[in-house]
């Protein structure tokens, strides 16, 4: 019955998109998820804003591969989204208090100490108050659904997480690291004899009881003279290979012979040295939790959208939306 309740109002609904666009007022729809509508301009702002992100962190093929998800998933993501606010509406969630709480943490870990300077500090980023304050709540809206008939169920047996870390402890190899101050030439216009001899002079220094800091800040070029030749902590898995091979013999307060890395030639001295080591399972059980938890809930997730999707009326209209249209 209900469902032929729902094609009902589908033919209506689309009966009405006819009769607008023949007074000119064009708002196309897209799919139909249960009382509710997807549309056109819905469909599209959605598709600018997942656009907007990718070009902010990819380019060249990565983009395009990124574009090609956006128009693969978008649509289906917006209809899950209509069926979880329609399940929050008909739970009656009432989310005032978790919204309030989260607009205060966003004032206080960005500086801002009324909503008159959120709505300002929103302005300079192009993104309107009541929009954004809206996006907020549905937002809020949707994980409380999720908690409520997904997450909250959740529970992970003692003896999965033991046998995840027995089975996986490559993935708890703490790698060895080292805090490091280097001499550093860069492969400039010095001729092999000239840096050979500004090389013997920096180790002489050095081996006369120079301090090797002073060394580094009188002796390396940019940018380790401004620094004092301090590289920080290098991590050995992460770092230049030829660097990683004259550090991994040595010890704290030991120095290297000269090494020629990609961009130029370094004389290393270890200042601090941390030798590798697997993490324990007591260190490592909170990670595994959340990491199992995790891999859980996106399989209850699936399992419990499929089964909302069945007892829902769903028609998509336009499953291509953007097709032959400007984004």
């Amino acid at each position: 019955m209900r469902h032929r309740q729902h094609r009902l109002l589908a033919g209506m609904l689309l009966l009405l998109a006819a009769a607008l666009a023949a007074q000119e007022i064009v708002e196309e729809i897209v799919a139909i998820v249960n009382d509710d509508v997807i549309t056109l301009s819905d469909y599209k702002r959605e598709y600018a804003i997942k656009v907007q992100q990718a070009q902010a962190q990819l380019q060249g093929e990565e983009l395009d591969k990124a574009m090609e998800q956006i128009k693969g998933a978008l649509l289906d993501a917006m209809i899950t989204d209509k069926l979880l606010l329609q399940m929050a509406k008909q739970k009656n969630f009432n989310v005032t208090d978790q919204l309030k709480m989260t607009l205060d943490n966003i004032k206080k870990d960005n500086g801002l100490e009324s909503d008159d300077d959120l709505k300002r500090a929103l302005r300079s980023q192009g993104l309107e108050y009541e929009p954004w304050l809206k996006d907020m709540e549905e937002t809020i809206l949707k994980q409380s659904v999720v908690y409520s008939e997904v997450s909250k169920s959740l529970s992970l047996d003692e003896s999965q997480v033991v046998e995840y870390y027995k089975t996986h402890k490559d993935e708890f190899l703490q790698p060895a690291e080292f805090k490091v101050r280097a001499v550093y030439l860069a492969q400039d216009d010095r001729t092999d004899q000239e840096r050979e001899a500004r090389q013997a002079e920096v180790s002489e220094k050095i081996m006369g009881g120079m301090d090797f800091a002073e060394a580094a800040a009188a002796y390396s070029d940019a940018p380790l003279k401004e620094t004092k030749g301090d590289l920080g902590t290098l991590i050995m898995g992460q770092t230049d290979k030829a660097l990683e091979a004259a550090l991994a013999p040595l010890q704290n307060g030991q120095v290297s012979g000269w090494v020629q890395a990609k961009n130029g030639w370094y004389l290393l001295k270890v200042e601090a040295r941390t030798d590798a080591r697997t993490r324990s399972f007591d260190e490592s059980k909170r990670a595994i939790e959340e990491k199992l938890t995790a891999a859980l809930q996106e399989v209850k997730f699936k399992e419990f959208m499929q089964g909302l999707k069945k007892k829902s009326y769903i028609k998509i209209v336009k499953p291509n939306p953007m097709e032959g249209k400007r984004p």
